[in-house]
């Protein structure tokens, strides 16, 4: 089993490593870009769902007055 495995990933003609490490570079920066925009997007998210919240929160605190002043 271990000698399938062994020469499968001995032998994938789709993996490239260039020996010219710079071209590593360009894949770093844009690497770096969409994590950057993805901690962005889930920072964003995080507020909104937060304002969200308040909003919520607030409008069940509103409701919950009204039903007290309904019964008395």
């Amino acid at each position: 089993m271990f000698t399938i495995l062994n020469s499968f990933v001995l032998y994938m003609p789709f993996l490239y490593f260039p020996e010219d490490k710079t071209e590593y570079i360009p894949a770093a920066i844009s690497m770096s870009v969409f994590i950057f925009a993805a901690i962005l997007t889930f920072v964003l998210i995080k507020k909104v769902s937060k304002k969200q919240e308040s909003k919520t929160k607030h409008l069940e605190d509103q409701i919950k007055q009204e039903n007290k002043e309904k019964h008395l």
